[in-house]
């Protein structure tokens, strides 16, 4: 449920009193977070935009998958909140700005650790705040402690122009901070300090500790480029703190060192001079702000064609480029390779052509295969998730087409207005080209398509009956796993969300792949997986269906992301697998050679792994 949105009615801003806050940070890509905050705190609270927001968000809620699970205080994940009456408090909170009234929206949806849920207004979202001392935990003599990232010269220098010059005016030597161990931040002990950021700022995940995981800096793939990522520390979107201090023993030094490091903002949003454009290039609706009836249209599909089925989440807080010499020099899986295991590191599943990405997954499998290749070993580091197929289908790749169905049992909430979209869906016949309600788009637990005409969201109930996904392979599948599934493992930091999180509890519960999991606080458990649902319906998405069906005007409708379905763990069929508690097999902390270098930690983990 991404509230991805610009707001929703039009506002008029008064004159800008001289000096206009946001023209003093204009055309700038990196602001102090002072100056930054001063432009965002400019805008007015406006009542009727309140109302607007809240009906909306209130309205939205009725689809939420997980609305009768995540209170439950016998759960395995707790820090839960009731959410209604969470919105019913802020309809009558006093907020002197804008700014204050998203914040406390922002907080209260982040608050329920769940990634596909969350309000991201895009005015106050277009700043990132960031921090040039991004923090690894890493184990060191056998002992973890925390340490400022020890390749932090060779990361901040690869930052736009700005960013360190910045620091270098201002007398702070990155150099002397780079690999320092940390004693306190904020006066707090280091691990509590963290704790504290994964519980009021990190969201995104139900379990703490990979939600501690995400405040830690560590690589990821985006597409076929490797980045490091600052993590929530060093990172953070709607930040309040201006600067942390920190108290460091500096590397070869024996004395404690105090440090005060000022967050300085980059700017990710439109181009604007003042703070009337401010608003009106990334605060205003725009005709993308909501959805469309798909029916009205010429042409449907050139229009705003239905989005292929999602789990994914938000990107984490801003990265740059893995420094060079931590990228991985294996060599290429078609060259003379003799190693008897190899990795595939799946980034995301986000490939814009399913065809092409099982067409690469297929490649790579036969390339692997053809160099001697036996064992398998899957990275699935800061893996966003993205289609839900392409998950599914690399599963049923790997597991081979005579294991039969490779996703899991499904279902939507079955609230009086889905109830009414469906029957509008089956009464004027409309194509599942726009639909997502659209029942022959799914199957019976047998494999069986719905009728066109078959109503799966009635008798009322909480929820939909079950039913499961029907991803078809636009290439052959191998009857047969390609490899031993014995000898395939999976590596991950649990930061692996939606689409990856299925597949990865796919591979766990289907075939007991084992899972290592690197990082974490030490003394605390940790997930594999860090926030599983199984689809997401952005505002738009959601709107869309509304008014195709009809029902723009019903009552029940919001005015003028979101997590819209729900998988069930194979292991506990009552339970879904966001709620299901499954630790990894295996529990590695990482190490100055393997938190931002992913052929050592392929190396490392093989050899852990597989003996």
């Amino acid at each position: 449920m991404f509230f991805g949105l610009s707001v929703f009615v039009t506002v008029v801003i008064a004159a800008a009193v001289p000096p206009d806050p946001c023209s003093a940070i204009a055309g700038a890509l990196f602001a102090t977070h002072a100056d930054t905050l001063a432009c965002l705190r400019s805008f007015p609270f406006n009542e009727t935009l309140r109302q607007n927001v809240l009906d909306i968000v209130d309205r939205v809620f009725d689809f939420y998958t997980f609305e009768y699970y995540y209170p439950d205080p016998d759960g395995p994940f707790q820090d839960k909140e009731d959410i209604r009456n969470e919105l019913t408090r802020i309809r009558s909170e006093s907020y002197a700005t804008d700014y204050d009234f998203n914040f406390d929206l922002y907080n209260v949806i982040n608050q329920l650790n769940d990634g596909h849920t969350l309000w991201y207004p895009n005015c106050y979202t277009a700043w990132e705040a960031l921090l040039p001392t991004p923090v690894a935990s890493l184990s060191v003599d056998d002992r973890e402690n925390l340490y400022i990232a020890p390749d932090l010269l060779e990361f901040v220098s690869l930052i736009p122009p700005g960013f360190t010059s910045y620091y270098d005016s201002i007398g702070l030597d990155l150099q002397r901070l780079a690999g320092a161990k940390v004693l306190q931040i904020e006066g707090m002990e280091p691990y509590a300090y963290v704790d504290c950021v994964a519980d009021t700022v990190t969201g995104n995940y139900n379990d703490h500790g990979v939600r501690v995981n995400s405040v830690f800096t560590s690589y990821r793939l985006e597409g076929a480029s490797y980045s490091q990522r600052f993590g929530d520390l060093a990172g953070r979107i709607f930040n309040q703190d201006e600067s942390l201090t920190f108290s460091l023993l500096p590397v070869g030094k024996t004395q404690a060192e105090t440090v005060t490091v000022p967050f300085l903002d980059v700017f990710l949003g439109n181009n604007f001079s003042d703070m009337n454009s401010y608003w009106a290039n990334n605060c205003a609706a725009s005709s993308d702000t909501n959805g469309v009836d798909q029916r009205s249209t010429g042409d449907i599909l050139h229009y705003r064609a239905k989005p292929r089925p999602k789990g994914v989440i938000r990107l984490p807080p801003y990265a740059i480029g893995l420094p060079t010499q931590f990228q991985p020099s294996l060599p290429q899986v078609n060259s003379n390779a003799t190693t008897d295991s190899q990795k595939l590191f799946v980034g995301s599943f986000e490939d814009a052509d399913d065809k092409q990405f099982l067409i690469d997954v297929a490649t790579t499998i036969t390339s692997l295969k053809a160099s001697g290749v036996t064992r398998l070993l899957i990275d699935l580091t800061n893996n966003p998730g993205g289609v839900v197929c392409q998950g599914l289908l690399l599963h049923q790749y790997l597991s081979g087409r005579n294991f039969g169905y490779p996703g899991f049992q499904s279902t939507v909430r079955s609230n009086p207005l889905a109830q009414k979209i469906v029957r509008q869906v089956i009464a004027h016949q409309i194509s599942d080209n726009v639909s997502f309600y659209v029942p022959e788009q799914w199957a019976f637990l047998n494999d069986t398509l719905f009728p066109d005409n078959f109503n799966f969201i009635d008798p009322p109930s909480t929820t939909s009956q079950r039913f499961h996904d029907t991803c078809t392979s636009p290439i052959p599948i191998p009857p047969s796993p390609p490899f031993n599934l014995t000898q395939v493992a999976i590596v991950t930091n649990g930061n692996c969300a939606s689409t990856c999180a299925l597949f990865s509890t796919l591979m766990r519960e289907r075939h007991n792949i084992p899972i290592a999991v690197f990082g974490g606080r030490p003394g605390q458990s940790i997930e594999f997986k860090g926030m599983a649902g199984n689809q997401v319906l952005e505002w738009t998405d959601l709107d869309s269906e509304i008014k195709t069906a009809g029902l723009k005007n019903d009552p029940l409708a919001p005015p003028d992301f979101h997590n819209w379905r729900t998988a069930y763990s194979y292991r506990n069929e009552s339970i879904p697998i966001a709620y299901y508690s499954e630790p990894p097999t295996f529990r590695f902390p990482y190490t100055a050679d393997t938190y931002n270098d992913p052929q050592n930690l392929w190396i490392f983990a093989a050899r852990k792994i597989f003996g």
